[in-house]
């Protein structure tokens, strides 16, 4: 029997591109979205997404300062149409394959134009229970 406790992700078909990233020890992957968020050093720093356009291919998390140096790298990087703060590789690009490899290099080499930091989660706020206050015999809010 499966351990409730353990999330098994079936093999992503994009998931060759970021093997070299595997044996980085601070490496880990997340569902995002339907797609899958890789992290290095806790750092956003691919999105592999296997979908339908504009979500077929890798999306780059990254600063719009940063955009025209990466594009100048890497030609076959574009702005997302949908997040405009982040490049995007299409998997339908001519040279796919070179530019992964290139952008994972540069993801190894902690290019800091290339990942996020991902902003803190918010708590959700308590909700209020309606009960007996100790003590005082009273309704509390």
């Amino acid at each position: 029997m499966a351990d409730p406790g353990i999330r098994v992700f079936k093999p992503h078909p994009l998931r060759w591109i970021v093997e070299p990233l595997e044996q980085e020890p601070s490496y880990i992957e997340k569902a995002m979205f339907g797609a899958r968020g890789c992290y290095l050093h806790g750092r956003l720093v691919l999105v592999l997404a296997a979908r339908e356009e504009p979500w077929k291919g890798l999306l780059v998390p990254t600063e719009k300062k940063h955009h025209p140096s990466l594009q100048e790298e890497l030609p076959g990087l574009r702005v997302h149409t949908v997040l405009g703060k982040w490049l995007y590789l299409p998997e339908e690009a001519e040279d796919f394959e070179e530019i992964a490899t290139m952008l994972v290099d540069l993801i190894k080499e902690e290019d800091p134009r290339v990942g996020v930091l991902p902003k803190p989660r918010k708590k959700a706020k308590a909700k209020h229970r309606i009960g007996i206050s100790r003590g005082t015999g009273q309704r509390k809010r």
